[in-house]
């Protein structure tokens, strides 16, 4: 009798015990949003390091500090933080499991507020990285995120604005998202981030006035798409290893004054494609830019030219230039450039070449006119054919491009006149 009591006291204080253990997990799942509402405004909050439920909102200006030991888990469903106030800082925490919802923008983190900083947080398992929706001068940074293991196409952006203006997107590391996405957001800056393994590095659509700058772009589909977006400057940046038929590293349509400077191209499948001016201000510059490597690097689309194309250096390209009429390129700007098959002689030893730069269609046309010829380019019979068009032509071929100052070396840039 007293060995079956002494069992049921045993068992009693186990049950007693357990349940202690578990309202203390359930205290510190639901807690969170509690300790965030009682924090007051312009203090620190640093949670006790451990997991917490998500669909967590800052409606204060507070910092919420998870010194790297504290996780905020979704559950799958909806967004995990939401900020909605100015001012706001999040850093240091581990953000997972986001709904899987395109309609309602399920996000690792969602900012619909100012001058928010959210800093040094790891985001994984989530549709959308961090949505800015109708935020101005925000900055995030040395952010990691990884999106929902699913087709690409089913993936959500990794880092979104829409409607937002002068945020700062800086040094932030982007792996398997399917995009990043600005639209209808002015004068944004997104600089020194990595892009890797996804569909698009950065798309920007109706999005005028931002910069990108040293970035790099690597294994995506396409690297960077501007849609009617004026004013934007391309720098420095890096696009490599962006091989899928068709991709191209930059992309530009119905946009004006875009400025491509100092950025390296190397073994993509098209290093630019760029529309035909509708009007004189519809132009596009690309000055000291590397195209290396690449099946074609840079392909004009339309009827005629007026892009400013100066001092780049093309080498190792399968194609250097591909048009779909030749007057799409003859009639750009060509001043400067390097082109490693270029044929002529520097005799005064001033760096530039003695004649011009002239490039012409010959067997290209055939699998420029016909996709089912691309199977065979590069082929023997498809150089044979072009030898013997050059050798002796049936017609004069049209020129596509003419650049009057050729450089000697890709080292050198001479100063203009």
């Amino acid at each position: 009798m007293s060995q079956l009591v002494g069992l049921q006291k045993k068992w009693m204080l186990g049950l007693l015990f357990l349940m202690f253990m578990i309202q203390t997990l359930a205290a510190q799942v639901s807690a969170l949003q509690l300790f965030v509402d009682l924090t007051p405004e312009g203090q620190t909050l640093k949670p006790l390091p451990g997991t917490y439920k998500g669909a967590i909102t800052i409606r204060k200006a507070i910092i919420l500090d998870g010194g790297g030991e504290v996780i905020l888990d979704g559950d799958s469903l909806g967004t995990v933080l939401t900020i909605v106030a100015d001012g706001a800082i999040v850093r240091n925490l581990h953000i997972i499991n986001s709904g899987v919802s395109h309609d309602q923008v399920d996000a690792g983190i969602l900012v619909e507020a100012d001058g928010v900083l959210v800093e040094d947080n790891t985001l994984e398992n989530v549709l959308f990285g961090i949505h800015l929706k109708s935020a101005v001068e925000s900055t995030i940074q040395r952010n990691s995120i990884t999106s929902i293991d699913r087709p690409l196409t089913l993936r959500g952006e990794g880092i979104r604005l829409w409607n937002s203006v002068s945020n700062h997107i800086e040094k932030n590391k982007l792996v398997g998202v399917r995009d990043v996405f600005f639209t209808n957001s002015p004068s944004n800056y997104f600089v020194d981030n990595e892009v890797l393994n996804g569909r698009i590095g950065i798309e920007l659509i109706f999005s005028p006035g931002c910069e990108i700058t040293g970035n790099l772009f690597h294994n995506n589909e396409h690297g960077i798409i501007s849609i009617y977006s004026d004013s934007v400057i391309i720098r420095n940046n890096r696009f490599q290893h962006q091989n899928k038929l068709l991709g191209s590293a930059m992309a530009v349509k119905g946009s004006s004054k875009v400025l491509f400077e100092g950025n390296e191209i190397l073994d993509c499948a098209i290093g630019l494609t760029a529309n035909a001016p509708i009007f004189p201000e519809n132009t596009i510059s690309l000055i000291g830019n590397t195209f290396a490597y690449n099946d074609v690097a840079i392909y004009f689309y339309g009827d005629r030219g007026g892009h400013i194309l100066h001092d780049n250096v093309f080498r190792g390209n399968f194609q250097q230039v591909v048009v779909t009429h030749p007057s799409a390129a003859v009639d750009n700007d060509w001043v400067g450039n390097y082109w490693d098959d270029y044929t002529g002689f520097d005799l005064n030893g001033d760096g530039i070449g003695d004649t011009p730069y002239s490039s012409y269609l010959y067997s290209e046309r055939l699998w420029m006119d016909r996709d089912m010829a691309r199977f065979f380019r590069g082929t023997p019979m498809l150089e044979m054919i072009d030898l013997m068009e050059r050798l002796a032509p049936f017609s004069d071929p049209p020129l596509v491009l003419r650049d009057k100052k050729p450089r000697m070396n890709p080292e050198f840039l001479p100063s203009w006149d």
